[in-house]
């Protein structure tokens, strides 16, 4: 990943201090643009110069597809990378509810006065609702119209499911977008989106390029007509990914690795082969307090990438959905220890 560490390097010696745009949020220094390739051939882009939480990458685009937009899921998986959004979004909802609804309640609902405290009821399954017709029907541990509302229900739109039907049907198509910027939802939203547009991009392969994805108990053939007999796959899947604000420390090699991760699945369930992922970022910034954790990692020497594979055979929407932690396996990973950093999310202190 020598692209990610020039690009903090850059944001180190070229970045703009600013205010954050977001209240209790720090300082930032940055740029207005960026853009990694990674091309997914050559491996699969996991940060190596300091140690990364794959399982929270992958529960989390688990939870993505799923639809899921309340963190019990997460939590149940020792995931706790929205359980601050999550807590700021309840405080939110009560406030809203004791200003509105109180005076019509004999009861004040509960109050957790710590986000350790609301973590503890999620994870003991405590059944917390705020009804109202304002504030809507509030589950403890909801964040609303995010990420997974968005991708597998946006207006009624399941956005999943028709980017696999288009690849599968008419795989030119530049119709494969995954939008998640519907501002309609936003006061519907603990957090808007930060990555919030892919589009998936097909382009074919050649002859060679096919062979090069035989089988080893498969015997060598002489056309295109061949390989299409034992379903070997005749395009490259590349993706394109633009987010409009990027945490470059914590957040970036997280998103790096997730659309990777999403690449792999949907090509594979579209009997492609992932090609190129193309990062492109806006807001590209490094919170004044973690630029010595920065500094740090630029003294490191990156390794070789790991590889990914998915065991399991993925055909439909309905085998993606099915897809449990177990079913991914990353081989050849070796990086330095982790570098501990705040993941600041808005919550005054």
């Amino acid at each position: 990943m020598k692209q990610y560490l020039e690009l903090l390097d850059k944001i180190l010696t070229e970045g703009v201090e600013k205010e954050s745009g977001r209240p209790n949020m720090p300082n930032t220094i940055g740029i207005s643009n960026a853009t990694i390739r990674m091309d997914l051939g050559e491996g699969f882009p996991l940060l190596t110069t300091k140690k990364m939480f794959l399982k929270g990458i992958i529960h989390e685009l688990l939870w993505f597809l799923r639809g899921d937009t309340n963190i019990k899921y997460l939590v149940d998986n020792g995931v706790n990378i929205w359980s601050s959004d999550a807590y700021r979004w309840y405080l939110k909802k009560y406030e809203e509810f004791i200003n509105l609804e109180s005076r019509f309640q004999e009861e004040l609902p509960y109050r957790f006065e710590t986000q350790e405290e609301f973590i503890d009821a999620i994870k003991k399954g405590r059944d917390y609702r705020l009804i109202s017709k304002v504030i809507g029907n509030y589950h403890l541990g909801d964040l609303g119209k995010v990420y997974g509302y968005q991708w597998r229900n946006q207006n009624g739109v399941d956005q999943i499911k028709d980017v696999i039907e288009g690849l599968k049907n008419n795989p030119y198509s530049r119709y494969h977008i995954i939008d998640s910027w519907n501002k309609v939802d936003f006061p519907e939203m603990a957090l808007p989106p930060c990555h919030l547009l892919y589009q998936f991009i097909v382009r074919p392969m050649s002859f060679e390029e096919r062979k090069n994805l035989i089988p080893e108990n498969i015997p060598n053939f002489l056309s295109h007509e061949d390989l299409d007999c034992y379903n070997i796959p005749k395009y490259f899947l590349d993706l394109n990914m633009y987010q409009r604000s990027c945490d470059i420390f914590l957040g970036v090699p997280f998103n790096l690795a997730s659309m990777s991760l999403l690449l792999i699945i949907i090509a594979k369930v579209s009997n492609m082969a992932p090609g190129i992922a193309y990062w492109i970022g806006g807001d590209t910034h490094l919170y004044l307090d973690h630029i010595p954790m920065a500094q740090e990692q630029l003294k490191r020497t990156p390794n070789r990438l790991p590889y990914l594979t998915i065991t399991k055979e993925l055909k439909s929407l309905d085998d993606i959905l099915e897809l449990t932690i177990d079913d991914f396996v990353l081989s050849n990973y070796k990086s330095d220890k982790s570098i501990k950093a705040e993941l600041f999310t808005g919550i005054k202190k």
